[in-house]
């Protein structure tokens, strides 16, 4: 399997990338404006990314869906080559951080806002009930309640 990623970056820096990638790193007079480099701090998830002497903030975000990344090399024939459940998202300097480690939208406008509009709501459980039922659980696994439900269920048959 390859190491595979997403970064997403502003305009201005894809242009500059893009026009990095068509020309040739011997063609360029400064090689230092033709290095790109991503470091992150000690806490694994905020960085930077460097584009010749620039710097811009960067962040490491979960996607709410894995995606998955193909190749081919026939124009007929897919081959699975990774699952990508991580996005790096470079932004402007004066752009704010992307709130939590979880990116709320997809890659595409129909995942905006996917989290909400396309995956189940996490249901709303009352503490006390769950204690409860926790301690019913641990009664029977231990064995107080099993002849008393058996024979309930028997009675009512």
């Amino acid at each position: 399997m390859e190491e595979q990623f997403i970064l997403r970056v502003p305009p201005s820096v894809a242009e500059w990338i893009e026009r990095l990638m068509n020309e040739s790193v011997a063609s360029s007079s400064n090689p230092d404006e033709a290095s790109l480099d991503l470091s992150f701090l000690e806490d694994g998830r905020n960085g930077t990314f460097m584009i010749g002497n620039e710097s811009f903030p960067s962040s490491l975000l979960d996607l709410p869906a894995v995606v998955e990344s193909y190749k081919t090399y026939d124009d007929y024939v897919l081959i699975k080559t990774a699952d990508v459940g991580q996005m790096i998202m470079v932004r402007e300097e004066n752009d704010p951080a992307p709130e939590g480690v979880e990116y709320k939208h997809g890659l595409t406008p129909p995942m905006r806002d996917a989290r909400r509009r396309r995956f189940r709501r996490e249901p709303d459980l009352n503490a006390e009930l769950v204690n409860q039922v926790e301690k019913h659980l641990i009664s029977i696994m231990h064995g107080v309640y099993v002849s008393i439900l058996l024979f309930s269920s028997l009675a009512t048959c």
